[in-house]
């Protein structure tokens, strides 16, 4: 068993410098029991890169959220660039549900603008799942919300990090025997946006792993 209290201990001291509130450890036990309960012959290097991904992906909330889609018009510019012209980003500046489903029409399984699938399948979760398609993976198409169920959003983050299920890269294409490669491994789910930064949240959470004196 992983010793939760040096691993607490060690992360306050890193990555919650300004204090952690319930909420944030609530979602962090859940997800080292989940590992704990489902995976405890795991690679810790695999558990780290899981918490480092919720970690950013949450804004440190470390509980499932939706994705925040208030964007300006520089913001969508920067973020769905293919998406939108600058006449058409100040038109749909600070319209989430307009900019949803604009910027994931006819993709990732969707329908067309016009069919308010944007919308309905943006982003949730704990590593925030995009699209029909995916919701369909998990079986939650019909009931999208489920994703922002904590044991829920915590299996689909395991899932789909070590199954490759979001870019078709996986958890062990980056740590294995002869691997570790803590920036790159950003393209399970991302390509390589803001790796940097969570190669070193990764290998934070990592360093609070330990099996001494486990509680």
């Amino acid at each position: 068993m992983i010793n939760q209290t040096f691993f607490f201990y060690h992360i306050a001291d890193t990555l919650f410098k300004t204090g952690m509130s319930p909420a944030q450890g609530e979602g962090l036990e859940a997800i080292l029991s989940y590992w704990q309960a489902k995976l405890p012959d795991g690679d810790d290097r695999w558990l780290a890169y899981a918490l480092a991904t919720a970690y950013h992906e949450t804004g440190a909330a470390m509980q499932p959220v939706n994705e925040n889609l208030n964007y300006g018009a520089p913001g969508l510019l920067k973020t769905f660039p293919r998406y939108f012209s600058p006449a058409e980003a100040a038109a749909y500046a600070r319209k989430p549900e307009k900019i949803a489903n604009r910027a994931y029409a006819s993709r990732l399984g969707n329908g067309n603008e016009a069919s308010g699938d944007g919308w309905r399948f943006r982003g949730r979760g704990l590593v925030q799942i995009t699209g029909r398609a995916n919701y369909r993976t998990y079986g939650i198409e019909n009931q999208p919300d489920a994703a922002l169920e904590p044991e829920t959003a915590i299996g689909i983050l395991f899932d789909g990090m070590i199954h490759g299920r979001f870019t078709g890269k996986s958890l062990g294409d980056f740590f294995n025997a002869t691997n570790e490669d803590w920036r790159g491994a950003r393209q399970i789910i991302n390509r390589m946006d803001r790796a940097d930064d969570v190669a070193r949240y990764a290998r934070g959470f990592y360093a609070g792993i330990s099996y001494t004196r486990a509680a």
